[in-house]
Parts: C-alpha cells; sequence; structure tokens
C-alpha cells in the first residue's frame, strides 16, 4: 500500500480526488478522514502534529529561574495525538510513503516530521518527496510522477526557527512576567521576531507624539478661459532653488493673496506638454499581495488565510513566495485563453490580440516558487465567498496586467503671471488605459486643464487662501509594516503576518493601522534600557540569514541554535542586574493603562482588574484596606478611553466584544441607575414559584446589563437574558403556555422588537444558535468553515466552547484574534 502525506485534510481530499479521477472513497483510522482508492491512502496532517517543548521539569515558573531555560534541553512531543496515532496505524501496513506537504521551509519541516513519525514504526519503508506549487491535475501529476527525496537541510532551518523562537520567547517571557508579577493568561509576551517589530510601531508612535506642526499657507486662483475654469496654484522660488508651495509666513501669504484677489487677469508665460509611460506592476510576490490586498480592506492575516484557501483548491498558486519573476515554463499564451469563456473573457481575449506577450519581472527571482498568479482551474463563483471572490479577482488581474501595455498619459503645464505672482496649473489625461483596462485598483482620475498658448490673457475669477498645518508621520499599516520588516530582515514572508496577528492578541497592539498600548511602550522602554538586543532587528536579521545558511548547506542546526543561546546569554547578564528596575517600570505602565480614576471611598486609584475566574471588575488600588469594587459586563475585553465622566471624573469603558463591541461609559454611573431602578415583577418562577413562591422580575445589573430574574435571587438562580439596550414595554397579552406577559422593546430606531414570552423566546434563540452553522458568523465562508469542521468545530455552540488559543494552532490562518470574535458573535 503506498501512503501519501499532505500538510492539511483539505489537501489530501483535493490531491487524492486528482489523482484518483475522482474516484477516491472516504474512510476513517483513529477517528481521521482517510482517503483510499487502489492500493493508495491519503491522509492529511494538521500542519505541525508535533511540538517542541521543554522537559516537565522545566513547567513550573516559579521553580525555573527564566535563564535557565537558556541552555535546557527541547523535545518534542505529539500535539494531535489522534492524527499521529492514525498516521503510525497506516504507517505500519504501509510499501511506501510519499511526502507532499507544502513546498517551503515550514512545510518541508513538517514532512520530516512525518517522516520520523514513519520510522518510528516502519524503518525500512522508503519514503519519498513530491513538490508542487499550485494544486491542479497537471502540477500534481507530474511531481507524482518525478518523486525526489526530503530536504534535510531545508527542514533544518525550519527546526532551527521553532527552537530559537521557543527559547528567546519562553525564557524572556518568564522573565519579564514574572519581574512585573502577571501571571496567568496575563503574562508579559516577548519573542525574537515579535519584539523587533513592535519596537517599529512603538518608534512611530514616538514620532507621532514628538511631533510639533507647524503653520503654513497655500493660495489657489480660478482661471478661465472662454467658458472653462481651471484651478492654479501659487508657487514661489524657494531658498535652494526650487519651486515651493507653502508660504511659512503668514504676512507674506496675506500679501500674495491680496495680489491675486485683485489681479483681474493672467497671462501665460509657458506650457509645457510632456507623455510619460506608466509601466505594468509585477507579478505579486507575497509582501506584495498583501499590500494590494491591504488596499482593498484586508489585514494581512486574513488576506493570507484566504489565499492559502484559494491554493489548496487549486485556484491559485502558493502564495508564500518572494519570486517576482515568471518562470520560463510558464506559458502565458495558454493560461491567458483558460479565461476567454469565463466573465474575465474580454480582457483575456484584449491581451491575446497581441502578437508577442511579454510579462513583468520584478528585482527578485527564486527558484522555489513562481509569483503568486492563477491557475487553469477556473472556480465556480457561487461556491466562493464573497471574500474569496474578491482576492481571486484580485489575483487574476493582477496576472492579466503583467500581460498587459504600459499606459500612456499627456501631461500638460501651464505657468502664468498675475500682477507678478507667479501662478501654475498642471493637467493629465489618460490618453491609453494599458494595463489599467484590466486592473482597476490604482487611480486614474485626470486633471483637466485646456489648451493654452504662451502670451495668452486668462481671467482670474477668484482666489482662495488656505491656512494649514504640517501633519505628523503616518502610522505603518499592515501591509506597509510588513513592507518594512521585509527591508530590515525580519522574519520571513511565511511569519511576518503571524507576527502581527501575535502582537493583537497579545494586547500590544489596537486599531488599524496598528498603534502600540501601555504595555507596549513599557516592554520596549525596558528592553531598550536594559537589554537592547531583544528588540534590536539587526541581531534577528543576522539569525534569520543563519537559518537560511542552514538552508542552503552552509551552516548546520547545532551551530546556528548555539549562536542564538549566547545571544540570550548575554541579554541575561543585562537582564539580572536591573531585575527590580524592569519590574517597577512594567507594573506602573501595566497600572496606567487600567486606571480609571479616584476611589469614590478612600480617594485612592480605581484600575481594571481580573478575578481568579477569569472574569473583569473595577477595583480599589488601596485594597486590602479599601474593598470597593465596581461590576463589569461580562461579554468582551474593557478597553479604558480617553473621555471621562464629568459626575465622577472616572474614565468611561468601552468592552470590545468583536461585531457587539460597546461602550460600556462610567462604571459608577452604570451602578447607580441599577441601585436606582426598581425591579418590575411579571410573573412567578417556575423553577421556584409553587414551592417557595418565587417571582420572575425585569432587573437592571450594575454590569448595565438587563434581565429576567427570580426575586429570591441568590437563593435561586433562574433567569433569562435581555437586550441591553431599548425601554421594555410590559403588554396586557399573557402567554398561554408560561403565563408571563409578553414583552416589546423600543429602542428608538425603527418598528419595535416584539420579543414576546421571555421563556419562549430564550428557548426558541437556543435552538436558532443549536441550528446555525459556522457560515452564520461575520467572516466564516465556506472554506473557513471546511477549516474549523476538520479541526473538530462544526456548529456555533462547538465554536463557542472551544479553546480559542488551540483552535488558532491547528487551522491554518486563522488567528486566536479571529476565534475570540467569532465566540463573541457566538454568544
Amino acid at each position: 500500500m503506498e501512503l501519501i502525506v499532505t500538510e492539511k485534510n483539505n489537501a489530501a481530499r483535493r490531491i487524492a480526488d486528482i489523482l484518483s479521477e475522482g474516484g477516491a472513497s472516504t474512510t476513517q483510522t483513529a477517528g481521521v478522514n482517510v482517503y483510499e482508492w487502489g492500493n493508495r491512502r491519503c491522509i492529511g496532517l494538521s500542519g505541525h502534529v508535533v511540538g517542541m517543548d521543554f522537559p516537565p521539569e522545566y513547567s513550573d515558573w516559579r521553580d525555573v529561574e527564566p535563564a535557565e531555560l537558556v541552555h535546557a534541553d527541547v523535545v518534542k512531543e505529539p500535539t494531535q495525538e489522534d492524527i499521529v496515532n492514525a498516521l503510525q496505524r497506516l504507517a505500519r501496513e504501509a510499501d511506501s510513503v510519499v511526502i507532499a506537504t507544502d513546498y517551503d521551509r515550514e512545510g518541508e519541516l513538517i514532512g520530516k516530521e512525518a517522516y520520523e513519525l514513519v520510522r518510528e514504526v516502519n524503518e525500512d519503508v522508503p519514503v519519498e518527496r513530491v513538490r508542487f506549487s499550485s494544486i491542479t491535475d497537471n502540477e500534481v501529476t507530474s511531481a507524482f510522477a518525478d518523486p525526489d527525496d526530503i530536504d534535510f537541510d531545508l527542514a533544518a532551518a525550519g527546526e532551527a526557527r521553532q527552537i530559537i523562537d521557543l527559547v528567546w520567547g519562553a525564557a524572556l517571557t518568564r522573565f519579564l512576567s514574572l519581574s512585573a508579577r502577571q501571571m496567568g493568561e496575563d503574562f508579559i509576551s516577548v519573542g525574537r521576531v515579535q519584539s523587533p517589530t513592535l519596537k517599529l510601531i512603538v518608534d512611530k508612535e514616538r514620532e507621532i507624539e514628538a511631533f510639533e506642526p507647524d503653520d503654513y499657507w497655500e493660495l489657489f486662483a480660478d482661471l478661465r478661459k472662454d467658458d472653462t475654469t481651471f484651478e492654479a496654484q501659487y508657487f514661489y522660488e524657494g531658498e535652494d532653488g526650487t519651486e515651493a508651495e507653502r508660504v511659512w509666513a503668514e504676512a507674506d501669504a496675506e500679501a500674495a493673496f491680496e495680489t491675486l484677489r485683485n489681479a483681474g487677469e493672467a497671462v501665460v508665460r509657458s506650457v509645457t506638454r510632456r507623455t510619460r509611460t506608466d509601466d505594468p506592476p509585477a507579478p505579486f510576490n507575497t509582501t506584495q499581495f498583501i499590500r494590494a490586498a491591504g488596499s482593498l480592506g484586508y489585514s494581512a492575516g486574513r488576506a493570507m488565510s484566504i489565499a492559502e484557501d484559494l491554493y489548496t483548491a487549486g485556484y491559485i498558486t502558493y502564495p508564500r513566495t518572494d519570486n517576482t519573476v515568471y518562470p520560463d515554463d510558464l506559458d502565458e499564451r495558454e493560461l491567458l485563453s483558460e479565461f476567454t469563456n469565463t466573465v474575465f473573457g474580454d480582457d483575456a481575449e484584449s491581451l491575446l490580440e497581441a502578437d508577442r506577450l511579454s510579462p513583468t519581472a520584478g528585482d527578485e527571482e527564486t527558484t522555489d516558487h513562481p509569483p503568486i498568479h492563477p491557475t487553469p482551474d477556473f472556480p465556480d463563483r457561487n461556491k466562493l465567498s464573497e471574500d474569496e471572490w474578491e482576492i481571486y479577482e484580485l489575483v487574476v488581474r493582477r496576472f492579466f496586467a503583467t500581460l498587459a501595455e504600459p499606459a500612456v498619459w499627456e501631461h500638460l503645464r501651464v505657468v502664468a503671471g498675475a500682477d507678478g505672482a507667479s501662478v501654475k496649473a498642471n493637467g493629465k489625461r489618460l490618453v491609453e488605459a494599458g494595463y489599467h483596462a484590466v486592473y482597476p485598483y490604482f487611480n486614474t482620475s485626470e486633471n483637466y486643464v485646456p489648451d493654452v498658448d504662451e502670451g495668452e490673457v486668462l481671467a482670474v475669477t477668484d482666489a482662495r487662501l488656505e491656512a494649514k498645518e504640517t501633519q505628523p508621520p503616518r502610522r505603518y499599516g499592515q501591509s506597509r509594516l510588513i513592507e518594512t520588516m521585509e527591508d530590515l530582515g525580519i522574519g520571513t514572508k511565511s511569519t511576518r503576518h503571524n507576527t502581527i496577528e501575535k502582537l493583537y492578541d497579545r494586547g500590544y497592539i489596537e486599531g488599524d493601522p496598528p498603534r502600540p498600548t501601555t504595555l507596549a511602550k513599557a516592554v520596549v522602554e525596558a528592553a531598550e534600557d536594559y537589554a537592547d538586543l531583544v528588540v534590536s532587528e539587526q541581531m534577528t536579521s543576522e539569525l534569520e540569514a543563519d537559518m537560511t545558511a542552514i538552508a542552503d548547506g552552509g551552516k548546520t542546526l547545532e551551530e546556528v541554535t548555539a549562536e542564538s543561546r549566547e545571544y540570550l546569554d548575554r541579554v541575561f547578564d543585562e537582564l539580572t542586574e536591573s531585575r527590580e528596575e524592569i519590574g517597577d517600570h512594567l507594573r506602573d505602565s501595566l497600572k496606567a493603562d487600567k486606571t480609571l480614576g479616584p476611589c469614590p471611598e478612600c480617594g485612592d486609584t480605581l484600575l481594571v482588574r481580573r478575578s481568579r475566574t477569569g472574569s473583569y471588575f473595577v477595583g480599589c488600588d488601596g485594597y486590602p484596606d479599601c474593598r470597593f469594587t465596581l461590576p463589569l459586563p461580562s461579554t468582551g475585553e474593557p478597553l479604558v478611553l480617553d473621555e471621562t465622566c464629568e459626575e465622577h471624573g472616572l474614565h468611561e469603558v468601552k468592552m470590545l466584544a468583536g461585531r457587539d463591541t460597546f461602550v460600556h461609559g462610567c462604571p459608577l454611573c452604570a451602578a447607580e441607575a441599577a441601585d436606582e431602578s426598581e425591579d418590575r415583577v411579571i410573573g412567578a418562577c417556575p423553577e421556584c414559584g409553587e414551592e417557595h413562591g418565587g417571582e420572575l422580575a425585569i432587573k437592571q445589573l450594575q454590569t448595565g446589563s438587563r434581565l429576567v430574574g427570580c426575586t429570591r435571587y441568590p437563593d435561586c438562580e433562574y433567569s433569562l437574558p435581555l437586550p441591553r439596550r431599548g425601554d421594555i414595554e410590559v403588554t396586557d397579552e399573557y402567554c398561554d403556555e408560561h403565563d408571563l406577559p409578553e414583552l416589546v422593546v423600543h429602542d428608538g430606531d425603527g418598528e419595535p422588537w416584539e420579543l414576546g414570552c421571555p421563556i419562549c423566546n430564550y428557548e426558541e434563540y437556543q435552538q436558532r444558535q443549536r441550528e446555525r452553522g459556522l457560515e452564520a458568523l461575520d467572516g466564516i465562508g465556506p472554506a473557513t468553515a471546511e477549516k474549523l469542521a476538520d479541526a473538530g468545530v462544526e456548529t456555533v455552540g462547538e465554536l463557542a466552547e472551544a479553546d480559542a488559543e488551540r483552535l488558532a494552532e491547528e487551522v491554518s490562518g486563522v488567528s486566536e484574534e479571529n476565534v475570540r470574535e467569532w465566540q463573541a458573535q457566538a454568544d
């Protein structure tokens, strides 16, 4: 029996379908899907099914000094025992094994891990390796017809990364967390690639905060020829002899404005015409794909997740590539002709009319994967989500653009004088659309300026003076941040977008474009002051180069990991001397990020705190002397806002819960409003009414939530949820089954919501939730739902109960932040 091992289940299903020509059947081994046809079996892993960790004796943070981890042994343990069991059960019976994981450093390591698991149970079975850049009929069948061997050097480069990232991350995370006394879920995460990336974001924020705006003025005049009016801008010769538009002295601006306003006409001094060629873009590599997807509103992680799904389905080539030059064996004309009978047919036909297709080329040419481009397999649009189709169309049109002719622009520059003041107008017109006709993602706006002659007199019909300020530097957008990381050698094409996702997940950055939190600034400041190697992009880029040397056979895994541990020894020499100062600095910064204002009982400081059970509340920093507390809503994670309550002087709080994010406001106002509200009894409690006389009442809680609950609480905890907003009307209509009045919610936005009997409403809601498929949640399309199902999560209820961190590790292209947002929707 021949056993084929792929990186994921959906890749296994696709490859089995290709090789069996649609004849494979699905069976299960040890509860894992296996695709079977003839004498072949195909099983998909779930990425890494074994993980690296320290031996058990290093697991207790309090008993092990973080510096001990620097030279600790690293062991491999199964992380997906069901898949490991299934793989080894099949391997025992195999006569040959073919590794068909993704063709990159990470995929080679996953293939090597599968090889080692096979060898544990079958020492003699031949193991071969196949490689392909797209999961299409032609590439897959060609790859299996010409198998190769595992590249153990390439796999060793991936393994070195795992070891180095584990040692750096664990040792530094433990050191900072213990120093700041931040344990449990609130630990302070540090990483070899994560920390230099965070410093980039913090440094940019420092530039913004240090920026002091300067005032300047710009002047404009409307010029008219016949019935056509166009805008011209005032300019003057700067100190360096170049044209300047910004006037820095208000008196000079006012004087120029008076001149323009009083000038009745302007005489044309010069007319310059030129034609400019606008070349098509280069083929997509990973970074430029992320940049283009970012302009459509996709985060880096989301764009890559969709691209990976499209690759696995066979619609595009492998999306992790540095290459910007199409390979010689790509027949662009043949591939282009595959689109003639699709929705892209007109554009494809127009390109095919050219006698010769000359694709553009970028600066990077590699031999592993081609640039990202579509395959001949065209998808059924109805089987793709809107996001998947939009990304697919972007890839198709980028391929088209690289085969198109350059665009041609015609520029017209007119300079005129008005009573000694100089004005200019720059017109542009798209003469030949070229690649813009097939790639509508770049700006093609035109600016019309009429044709005039030197010496011609134009009327000045209006003049404007605009006061402006210089603007601070812009924050990095995700795609620009990834480009900067690439320029500095931080991370790789496969890891950069995941690094940004981790920074979001750990609470270091927020918003888009990302901005650093107070905690992020504190961690970077501590590293800069006491161990700058932690945030040094030079050290990280050197290690990246070393790992590339491993892949090329120039260095060994042992040499590079030893060098990395020596780096870390130097870091700990610096850190250990300043442990108390680092802890104090981090604690002060963490407290600042959670400060609400003065305690109404003792005057100390109120802080957002977290209980041992994981729930959030407001507590006094004077504890245990002062035990004043306020509750916070159970939904979401609290974010302290800049806005403060006029009555109590406390900062307002927003609860971050994905699509259901809401502003809770001042916690003390919410608590006082609940204390002042009266319970409205609506009927007997179905659990204790007959025996103890309990009644159901509409209650306002100090958390800001509302519910129907028993008046005997806490002796009886029966309750039903109610909407957070809107006025609740108790009607005269009663439920026949539960003898409770029907409720109507008036939220002032559209028609009232007829909630009905609160018990019936809640039961119907629970039933709807149980029946909902995953695609009912925002952000989950068919492909993502399939990947989640492969990980054992098929319903909304199962998703709500899943461990977010573990699920994110199991499912490619899904971050912990994604999972938590979906769980917030599910709840």
